[in-house]
Parts: C-alpha cells; sequence; structure tokens
C-alpha cells in the first residue's frame, strides 16, 4: 500500500541484534530519516513516496505536455505519439522510477541504488526527454510574446555556452568525478536537501548534453552527425574508468557512512564493487543505445535530405524542359 510520508521508522523490521549494536538507536539517513529495512521488491513498492518537490515537477511537466498535445489537436494539427511515449515513458517515467518509487528510500543506504538513480537520472531520461521534443511542443503552441521569450531564452549567450557540446561534454564527464572523489558526496549523505539538488543536477547535466545530441528541438550550433557521434565515443571511456575505479578502489566512498548504518543485510564493501559494476555496464548500454538512437536520426535525415535533392532536380528538369517547348 502506498503512502506520502517520508521512510517510516523501520525499527520492528530491523534485526534485534542491529538494535543492541546501536545503543541510540537505528542510524539516520539523510533528512533524519530511519535506516530502511532490507531491499527487496516488496519493500520498493510499499515505500513509494508522493510529497516530494520532484514528484510535483514531473506531475505539473506531463501536465503541461499534455495540455500542449491537446491543444494541437484542438487546431487539427498533428504530433507524433512517439515523442509523447518517449517524454512521458522512459522520460519523465524513468525520473519517477528511481526517485519517487520506494528505490528513493534505499539512495542513502546503498551506494548501488544511488548509482542507479545516477544512471537513470543523467544519462537514460534526458534521452528520451530530448526525444519528447517539449521546446518544438512549446513553440507551437504558446501565444506570440511567450513564443519570443522562449526563443530568446534558447538563443541566449548563456544558453549557447552551456550547450555547445565541447562544454556540455567536459560538464557531463567531471561532475561525476567531483562528486564521488571529494568530501562532496559525504555531504550530500547528510543533508536530505544537497541530496535532492544533487538528483536535479543529473537530470540538468543529462539534458545539457544529450540535447544538442540526439534532441529534436531547433538549438543553435548544432554540430553534424559524424561529430556527434565521435563526442558519444569519447565519453565511454570515462564512465568505465569511474566504474572500474569504484569496484577497485581500497576506500570506501562516503567514508564511515555505510558502516555507521549498520544494515545486517548489506555489506558497504560488497556493495560498492556492486555499485562500480552497474557505473561500468550501464554506462556501456546506455552509449550502444545512444549511437543507435544517432545513426536512426542519421539515416532518417538523410533519406530527408535525399528526397529534397530529388524534388530540385525535378523541378529544374521541369522547368528545362517547358523552356525547350516554348523555344
Amino acid at each position: 500500500m502506498l503512502h506520502v510520508d517520508p521512510i517510516f521508522a523501520a525499527t520492528s523490521a530491523v534485526p534485534a541484534a542491529v538494535l543492541a549494536a546501536t545503543p541510540a538507536g537505528p542510524a539516520l539517513a539523510a533528512g533524519g530519516e530511519a535506516t530502511p529495512p532490507p531491499f527487496t521488491v516488496g519493500t520498493v513498492l510499499t515505500e513509494t513516496r508522493l510529497d516530494s518537490w520532484l514528484a510535483l515537477g514531473l506531475v505539473l511537466a506531463a501536465g503541461l505536455y499534455l495540455y500542449g498535445v491537446h491543444r494541437l489537436r484542438i487546431r487539427g494539427d498533428r504530433w507524433p505519439v512517439s515523442r509523447t511515449v518517449f517524454f512521458l515513458g522512459p522520460g519523465l517515467g524513468g525520473i519517477a522510477l528511481v526517485t519517487v518509487s520506494g528505490l528513493h528510500a534505499y539512495d542513502t543506504a546503498l551506494l548501488s541504488v544511488h548509482m542507479v538513480q545516477h544512471m537513470v537520472l543523467s544519462m537514460v531520461a534526458p534521452i528520451f526527454l530530448a526525444l519528447g521534443a517539449p521546446m518544438t511542443l512549446a513553440l507551437r503552441t504558446l501565444p506570440v510574446g511567450a513564443r519570443k521569450r522562449l526563443l530568446a531564452i534558447v538563443h541566449s549567450r548563456v544558453a549557447r555556452v552551456y550547450s555547445f557540446p565541447l562544454v556540455a561534454f567536459a560538464i557531463f564527464v567531471v561532475n561525476p568525478f567531483a562528486l564521488y572523489f571529494s568530501d562532496l558526496y559525504r555531504f550530500t549523505l547528510e543533508h536530505a536537501w544537497a541530496h535532492e539538488l544533487v538528483h536535479a543536477h543529473f537530470i540538468l547535466t543529462g539534458c545539457v548534453f544529450f540535447w544538442p545530441l540526439l534532441g529534436l528541438d531547433p538549438l543553435p550550433g548544432r554540430w553534424p552527425y559524424p561529430a556527434r557521434a565521435l563526442l558519444m565515443l569519447l565519453s565511454v571511456p570515462f564512465h568505465t574508468v569511474l566504474g572500474l575505479t569504484i569496484m577497485q578502489s581500497s576506500t570506501l566512498f562516503g567514508g564511515d557512512w555505510y558502516p555507521s548504518l549498520n544494515l545486517s543485510w548489506s555489506d558497504p564493501w560488497d556493495d560498492q564493487v556492486v555499485a562500480g559494476g552497474i557505473l561500468w555496464a550501464g554506462g556501456e548500454f546506455v552509449s550502444v543505445t545512444m549511437l543507435a538512437v544517432l545513426v536512426v536520426q542519421w539515416v532518417k535525415q538523410s533519406e530527408r535530405e535525399a528526397r529534397r535533392i530529388d524534388r530540385d532536380l525535378d523541378r529544374q528538369e521541369a522547368r528545362e524542359r517547358a523552356a525547350g517547348t516554348t523555344a
């Protein structure tokens, strides 16, 4: 049964030996919440929460997108169903899966769960958000004044700098190393607001990187497809290196945070190895998926260009025939 309150105090689900080992009671996760019960499919379902600001943002984004699609249909315009499915399903749905579902109860208790969130928020959901083309939808449905303001933002100098592929690539690659190999990660474990901010940062970083490469929205300074494919290939080794480094590290990420939770059902060292494996294998899978999407887009763009050239040649031949007949 779903509930709307934060992670409930699961002392009844914690073995008595663990409680005895911690005189002050069960260890507290970020925000002062009690550590969760053993990780199972059942607890993932029962720990779902609907009271976070991120859940509200997801509902609002889905509502605005569907309203835009509805307005297009009312005036007789067509909007591809695939775009709606991509945006609402793997896009917003992927974010909800790792932040609103019961997985959130374990994101400060298990590094492996945090890595699943990392992969989905920064590498999976942004791809499908970009394929949903929300900016194009907004430009086709907003009033003239709002449309001009949106275009001004998109073509502003700040947007141009952050959406420039090399800048976005640098942000996308450097951020994980800056987070996990500094005291910042421990700080996010101790403060719930910082942990939520990291989630939002993952989403924004992924969008900044993938939108110019795979997105369907009109963006300034977009690179040709061969250059985009090369940039994607260059991002693969960094996630592999990060995943292997986490797996082989002789120190625990987060310091003594995970051992201090005294989870009888999880060993921090084993969980860290699993976390590194998730990042390594997940990065490879997402990279292959990105390249597949890019190749499909490349082929479709080539077909459209070929059809356009054929039409131009047909018109030129028609004009030449007409000129010859007149002569």
